[in-house]
């Protein structure tokens, strides 16, 4: 058994924002994906996945029978294949911001799910929609509370564009150009990230009365400005709204920036090589990073692992 395979994704923007009605984009990352499998031998890793996807068939099983409404799985088929070994094998790393959950959620919603909507048929918003919160229901089993953005996102293996909480549309976004200078990459920390305790911070945050003020007024103004420059194009305007952005978050999400990249942060700021954000929620795992010369930005943190996700 091979099931197919559903791919990792990047919020280009939109983390945390999108809780509080930001605009957000998410794109697919094809670089990693995973399948749900089973193997005569499998290795530690698989046997670990198995014991994960029990708990999840378990919970599933509580949901289905919680809200019917909502969505109605093959239960006999789940817990079966689980009980012979069935594991997800993924190239997706763990707590790095890509979507890891997001995929394996995709992969069962796919294989298990009754009366499933498909990529085929003509997504309106109330599908879009529908789905969204189907997936945000299964996956807070791993995260506490999931917008489920990132299995719609694996699920469709399509660009999403997210407007407010309950206006989600599929996009398109502009062609990558090979020989582009400008670039999005990923910045290896080398640290895994833990989602839940992150948001639990940016919850705790949200008390202060100045905080929202800042979220409202600059975190949520930037970035709908990025996904708006980046939709239609306009890279220039793109690169003077993602400056201000790192800067927002450089200043009031310190926490969810791992120290020791601090003053790698600020230098993208000062020197205008690359700007750096958060990808997902921060804490470790990936940092996104946007420059206007990639071999410049390449120079600049030449210590470090950079992916590059989409040129221009």
């Amino acid at each position: 058994m091979k099931g197919p395979l559903f791919y990792s994704k990047i919020l280009l923007f939109g983390e945390y924002g999108i809780i509080r009605d930001s605009k957000g984009l998410s794109i697919p990352y094809n670089f990693y994906n995973g399948a749900l499998k089973k193997s005569e031998e499998p290795t530690e890793e698989a046997i670990s996945s198995n014991r994960s996807l029990r708990s999840f068939a378990s919970y599933l099983e509580v949901l289905h029978t919680q809200q019917p409404e909502l969505v109605t799985f093959d239960l006999e088929t789940l817990k079966n294949d689980v009980e012979t070994g069935m594991y997800f094998d993924s190239s997706i790393p763990q707590g790095y911001g890509v979507g890891s959950s997001g995929a394996l959620v995709a992969a069962i919603y796919d294989k298990y799910a009754t009366n499933k909507i498909t990529v085929l048929e003509n997504l309106t918003r109330e599908k879009l929609l529908h789905l969204k919160n189907i997936f945000s229901q299964m996956e807070s089993f791993f995260h506490g509370k999931s917008s489920g953005l990132d299995p719609l996102n694996s699920y469709l293996s399509i660009p999403i564009l997210i407007n407010s909480k309950d206006n989600i549309e599929a996009t398109g976004i502009p062609t990558q150009s090979f020989d582009g200078k400008g670039a999005v990459f990923l910045l290896d920390s080398g640290i895994v990230g833990e989602t839940a305790p992150m948001v639990s911070i940016f919850m705790e945050n949200l008390k202060d009365k100045g905080f929202r003020a800042m979220l409202k007024n600059q975190f949520v103004k930037y970035t709908d400005a990025c996904v708006e420059n980046f939709l239609h194009g306009d890279m220039k305007s793109l690169f003077t709204n993602t400056k201000k952005l790192s800067k927002v978050v450089l200043n009031h999400f310190k926490p969810m920036i791992p120290e020791q990249f601090h003053g790698i942060w600020q230098h993208g700021i000062d020197s205008n090589d690359y700007y750096l954000k958060l990808c997902g929620s921060g804490g470790g795992g990936y940092i996104l990073g946007f420059t206007e010369d990639l071999e410049r930005a390449k120079a600049a943190l030449k210590d470090y692992k950079l992916e590059v996700v989409y040129q221009f």
